[in-house]
């Protein structure tokens, strides 16, 4: 995973955004999405919100996803397999750049046909603690006129990212506004943060 790790994180220093096409393996992104699709099938996949604590708010004008947050006590197989790759990533990470991440927290996100995410940033107003987005996406054969697209907003431009499948995005939670344009199709993800507590 080295030769990956490096990719993103190169990427990330050039452009602000890191981005790997082959972030996943192909068996672990063929579980993630069979793992959302049966918390959906099940009810168990609610309305996400944004804000923290006693700020979150549930405004679908603003959010229209469903999510289900990843616990490794679960024991699930799918969610283990991604949060030890996430564990190596941050140990990488901390080795090479001396992040001192030491906590992260990740969901699993599904946008159903017509949803959306306007444009936002990851860190709360009231709590610094995250400091860099993690985006894996588990889309097969997704197409620019699926919609669904990661706009990150810079300073002088928006930068396009298809949610293909296996395809990672990494950025700063603080620094980068960024949104979802509607999605014409089911859409899905394993959406998080690597924090500094």
């Amino acid at each position: 995973m080295k030769a990956v790790f490096e990719e993103i994180i190169e990427s990330f220093i050039q452009n602000k955004v890191g981005i790997s096409n082959d972030f996943f393996s192909v068996k672990l992104a063929a579980l993630l999405q069979a793992q959302i699709l049966k918390l959906d099938y099940e009810g168990l996949m609610l309305a996400a919100g944004t804000g923290n604590n006693s700020g979150l708010n549930h405004d679908k004008r603003t959010r229209s996803d469903k999510i289900y947050w990843l616990d490794k006590k679960s024991g699930d197989t799918e969610e283990l397999g991604f949060l030890d790759l996430v564990e190596d990533f941050i140990d990488y990470l901390n080795n090479t750049c001396y992040t001192g991440i030491n906590a992260y927290e990740f969901h699993y996100a599904l946008y159903e046909e017509g949803s959306f995410y306007k444009r936002h940033k990851d860190q709360f107003r009231t709590d610094g603690n995250r400091k860099y987005s993690l985006i894996g996406y588990l889309n097969d054969n997704w197409v620019e006129a699926d919609g669904g697209q990661l706009w990150v907003h810079h300073d002088d431009s928006i930068q396009k990212i298809i949610p293909a499948n296996r395809k990672a995005v990494f950025f700063d939670s603080g620094l980068l506004e960024h949104e979802v344009t509607t999605s014409m199709r089911p859409r899905m993800s394993v959406t998080g943060w690597l924090k500094r507590t």
